[in-house]
């Protein structure tokens, strides 16, 4: 190709519909893991990105590896949490978990991070420090290793003191097959537990809001817990980690991924009193906040009570539920059975209700 010369790009897929067309510029609601983000993805990046891997758009790519026939778990993340430190955690360990728990969620046994450092002119060195020793203990606590990475610094006044990327791989063990178009109908939706606690703790030291009962974020890396899972059954279908929207946004990808339906019943969804009074006085649903250490899983109904029965033997699972079901009705919605006997729609988030939550 000579330098004047056009790349052969296919833009045959690209369509920009009208959330798009609606935002000439990006605004906050494209980074909130909502329908806005979703858009972006879909009709940007992936037609013009296009491959087997990614378009089965989970949160992890699941790729072939073909010297011995096994399979590899790659995934990356950005992390711009303001402030960098809030009750329960910082944005090193927010890092760590985040990229460990991408690959967890996949079945596949993490191993590997790198690190990459975006800086801003006058970040204090102690502050620094204190941030990578946390992020080097939930490395060593989550069994990875850091092997590699990058530092880049920017002027003064442009990058909140410090944001970080994470990129990290993984091996899936034979026979562990996890992905959205594995639901069926019929199958059990269980939580790991306690839903909202990551998005309450950071609101609360970002906003200055005091509670009765303090808040603290529930990062954590979710691999021991998983490998529990996959112990009790070889059923689990498909897993997601509830972060950016929560177990709403979460429920809805599963559900536009597979083509079913799912209900639920939103008083078995965990949820700590002093979050849902957050919540209700921030006039949130508690369904759409953040967390950093919770899964939803879909497991073949016969399997779901020992799977919740090993989820509720480890530490971090100890309030799992089961919650609701994949129904063949109404493919690709979500529907909560409310207090009252009646039926909600419980849609995908358009835009960002806590910005800079991880």
């Amino acid at each position: 190709m000579t330098n004047d010369a056009k790349p052969d790009f296919n833009f045959e897929g690209f369509v920009c519909p009208l959330p798009l067309r609606d935002y000439p510029q990006i605004v906050m609601g494209h980074g909130s893991g909502g329908r806005m983000s979703n858009d972006l993805v879909k009709h940007l990046f992936l037609p013009l990105f296009d491959n087997a891997a990614l378009r089965s758009l989970n949160d992890q790519a699941v790729l072939a590896m073909p010297l011995d026939g096994g399979r590899l778990a790659f995934t990356t993340d950005s992390f711009v949490v303001n402030p960098l430190f809030f009750p329960g955690g910082d944005i090193g360990q927010l890092a760590v978990h985040g990229t460990v728990n991408d690959l967890a969620v996949s079945g596949a046994t993490p191993l590997y991070l790198s690190a990459g450092f975006i800086l801003e002119e006058g970040l204090k060195m102690d502050t620094l420090g204190q941030i990578v020793t946390n992020m080097a203990r939930a490395a060593q606590e989550a069994g990875v290793q850091v092997v590699t990475g990058d530092t880049k610094v920017v002027e003064r006044g442009h990058g909140d003191g410090l944001y970080i990327n994470t990129s990290g791989v993984g091996i899936v063990p034979p026979g562990v097959d996890i992905a959205a178009q594995n639901i069926q109908p019929g199958d059990a939706v269980i939580v790991s537990g306690m839903l909202g606690d990551h998005g309450v703790a950071v609101m609360s030291v970002r906003e200055g809001l005091d509670f009765d009962v303090d808040v603290a974020s529930d990062t954590a890396p979710l691999n021991g817990l998983v490998a529990a899972m996959l112990e009790a059954s070889a059923n689990i279908h498909a897993m997601r980690d509830c972060t950016r929207g929560g177990l709403a946004a979460s429920l809805n990808e599963l559900a536009q991924a597979s083509r079913v339906g799912v209900v639920f019943d939103e008083r078995a969804a965990p949820v700590r009193p002093a979050v849902r009074a957050a919540c209700e006085m921030l006039g949130l649903d508690p369904l759409y906040v953040a967390n950093e250490g919770k899964l939803v899983a879909f497991v073949a109904r016969a399997d779901a009570d020992a799977v919740l029965a090993a989820m509720r033997a480890h530490p971090l699972g100890a309030d799992a539920a089961i919650i609701g079901e994949a129904a063949a009705e109404h493919p690709g919605l979500v529907a909560a059975r409310t207090g009252i006997g009646g039926r909600r729609v419980v849609d995908m988030p358009l835009g960002v209700l806590l910005p800079r939550i991880c």
